[in-house]
């Protein structure tokens, strides 16, 4: 006779994960009474999330199987949960976890490998009648057959990665003439990222809209839809602003999309928690087609709870232990919102950023954070550091509340993306509702923002307290004075990120200042700025300089516009170039940026493929033919001006390495390939190359 015992929740659960996702884990986990073990690598040493968990372990890499299983056993943890990123899509891990006796919290191998791969993902959900978008897999075709589809299906065409996912390697061909240069670039960076570097083409959808479902299933045979998430506000197909519910999503719709949602997950046998993510035209919301399935818990799932008042985390531990889903109705309770907090320089195309956090104070909301005062933002891992999350009853209070939330976080020590998440909150279109995927692409580069009066007289404050003498000596006693009356006041000199200079003098200010003595962070009014002290000469100086300076003139110095590797050299030393020629290709970050000519000329390069580059450091100069310069050695080259103008660049998604030497850096959907070699540059680096040095600019930023 077979004894069945009833499920129990787990004693011990390994979080397989770092930063934010791994400290919102670990709330849960306390909240239940579950004992809570985190792993780190060297670079995580000293994370937030280590501090927190029960027990701690180091790995090598987030992305080592052995490793992470490892430090399961060793520690008696009865789960691992995976968090999403690195190995949380990885069916290898979760066999793994299986023959190690681990559970893994998460679905089965079969769910994991079907919807791992998005070419077959998408025939298995469209033999269960689920609608997708017309296209067609480029597995095993040559170039020209898959020209040949292509017209058979039309376009403009996205082409994307089969492996994968958060938009890494996704390129768009508009026509026939666009389609080789999308292929390759898309090719290099699944091979990069995946170690597969099979493609994917389906039609690009006019204004579309990107609309999610959570679903929920266990092990007997409930699967339920939690609505709709809006995804639409993205950038280069990283989501930035989500909300559930979506403001053109009706009740139809909402069920349409349940519906579809629960189908797909049925498919596979799914298990746990679960995302179905559906394209829809922008005039045809009640049309949707399924692009893929992530099976794990999503960056976004907070909205979801707020709205429905159901912890995520929680009902994926039950169902992984064996307990029934017992939600009972769930409906959607008023509207929540989420803005990502990434560490990067709007200003500077969207470029990453790092730095050690000097302070850190989070705003009056829900807010999951990766950082505290002293986190070190390193180029070693994404650049989210924090997400907001306003609830309230209706979608207009929603944004106020998240607005107000984000003025009220304070992140200094390092660039954020703060000042533009309030600009794009208060967008028009953002505020009517009126969405689609290209909307913050069209929005393009926002300038640096204006510094307020408040931070200037916040900078000037400190610098005048810092020098004023002792109060206890005589001159303390006096004051301030001269003959024939008071003193004036001391004009303070400063210069901003965009090389703006400012004169100011101490006065009533509430802003926050850290830093000094040469630079200073300041937040106020809602934003943050870096202020660095001038004398009195050099703000003259850059004046000047500023004047004299011909209108539209172009910097013939190309920089790197972050600390990275040259992976690709596109022309000669020497060579004549168009402007907007392609010259070096800079890959860092799970990003590939690619620098081009701001003007036609004879191009001399500084730096060579597999050289790393530091931030602002020369790459490369196009002079005009008509004042060639004589040949210059590959070398790589200091800034020799901290405000030089950014070289033209434009970026592209790409997948994080996995080096020997060094750990991968992993973004948001990375489904946790098997480290493979980086990608080979156009032009090999000639052995010894030196890296490049990094720039005596007070913008410097070491990798």
């Amino acid at each position: 006779m077979t004894v069945t015992h009833p499920p129990r929740l787990f004693s011990s659960v390994l979080v397989a994960n770092r930063g934010e996702i791994a400290r919102r884990v670990f709330r849960t986990l306390r909240r239940l009474g579950i004992r809570s073990v985190a792993v780190y690598t060297d670079v995580d040493a000293d994370a937030p999330h280590v501090r927190e968990a029960d027990r701690s372990v180091r790995i090598p890499s987030y992305l080592d199987i052995d490793a992470v299983v490892s430090a399961a056993v060793s520690t008696g943890a009865e789960a691992v949960h995976p968090g999403y990123g690195f190995l949380s899509e990885n069916a290898g891990f979760a066999r793994a976890c299986a023959d190690a006796g681990v559970v893994f919290v998460g679905p089965g191998v079969d769910a994991l490998e079907v919807m791992g791969d998005k070419i077959r993902a998408k025939e298995h959900v469209a033999a269960h009648d689920v609608p997708t978008v017309p296209g067609f897999s480029a597995a095993g075709l040559t170039d020209a057959q898959i020209a040949t589809e292509a017209e058979r299906v039309g376009y403009p065409l996205l082409v994307k990665p089969s492996a994968g996912g958060g938009g890494k390697g996704m390129t768009v061909a508009t026509g026939p003439a666009d389609l080789a240069d999308a292929l390759a670039t898309a090719r290099r960076v699944a091979r990069a990222a995946f170690g597969d570097d099979t493609l994917l083409l389906e039609r690009l959808l006019e204004r579309p809209r990107h609309i999610e479902v959570q679903v929920l299933a266990d092990a007997h045979g409930t699967t339920v839809s939690l609505g709709e998430r809006e995804c639409t506000l993205q950038r280069r197909h990283q989501k930035v602003i989500e909300e559930a519910p979506s403001p053109v999503v009706d009740a139809t719709t909402r069920a349409l999309l349940g519906e579809a949602a629960v189908a797909a997950a049925r498919s596979v046998g799914y298990l746990g928690a679960g995302t179905v993510e559906f394209l829809v035209a922008g005039d045809r919301v009640d049309e949707p087609f399924f692009i893929e399935m992530n099976t794990r818990l999503q960056v976004e799932h907070p909205v979801t709870e707020l709205v429905t008042g159901v912890d995520l985390v929680e009902q994926q531990l039950r169902v992984a232990a064996g307990f029934a889903l017992e939600l009972g109705p769930t409906p959607i309770e008023g509207h929540a919102i989420e803005a990502r907090v990434y560490a990067e320089t709007p200003a500077r195309g969207y470029l990453p950023a790092t730095g050690t956090v000097t302070l850190w104070q989070p705003g009056d909301a829900r807010i999951d954070s990766a950082v505290e005062t002293g986190s070190v933002i390193s180029a070693a891992y994404d650049p989210m550091i924090a997400k907001v999350i306003a609830h309230g009853p209706d979608r207009a209070t929603a944004l106020a509340r998240l607005d107000a939330a984000l003025a009220g976080t304070v992140v200094l020590g390092v660039d954020t993306n703060i000042t533009d998440l309030r600009a794009l909150l208060a967008d028009p279109a953002v505020r009517a509702g009126d969405l689609d995927t290209g909307l913050l692409d069209r929005r393009g580069t926002p300038a640096a923002p204006e510094v307020p009066a408040a931070a200037l007289a916040g900078v000037a404050n400190r610098i005048v307290d810092a020098d004023a003498p002792d109060d206890r000596s005589v001159w303390g006693r006096v004051g301030a004075w001269r003959a024939g009356g008071a003193a004036p006041r001391r004009t303070v000199f400063v210069e901003d990120d965009a090389g703006r200079v400012h004169d100011t003098a101490s006065g009533a200010s509430d802003a926050t200042v850290v830093g000094g003595p040469d630079e200073f962070w300041v937040h106020a009014e809602g934003g943050a700025h870096r202020l660095r002290v001038l004398s009195r000469r050099d703000a003259s100086a850059r004046r000047r300089a500023a004047a004299q300076s011909e209108p539209g003139a172009l910097d013939p110095d190309l920089l790197a516009p972050l600390p990275g590797t040259v992976v690709a050299v596109h022309v000669a030393d020497g060579a004549s170039a168009e402007a907007g020629a392609r010259i070096v290709t800079i890959e860092a970050m799970k990003m590939e940026h690619t620098i081009v000519a701001p003007h036609a000329g004879i191009v001399r390069l500084r730096t060579a493929a597999g050289a790393r580059v530091a931030r602002d450091a020369v790459v490369a100069t196009v002079a005009p033919a008509v004042s060639e310069p004589a040949p210059v050695p590959v070398v790589s080259a200091t800034p020799a001006h901290p405000a030089r103008t950014d070289s033209a660049m434009c970026t592209t998604s790409v997948a994080d390495t996995a080096r020997p030497t060094e750990d991968v850096r992993i973004a948001e959907d990375a489904r946790g390939a098997a480290p493979v070699p980086a990608p080979a540059p156009e032009t090999p680096a000639p052995a010894g190359t030196p890296a490049s040095l990094p720039p005596s600019s007070h913008k410097e930023t070491h990798p």
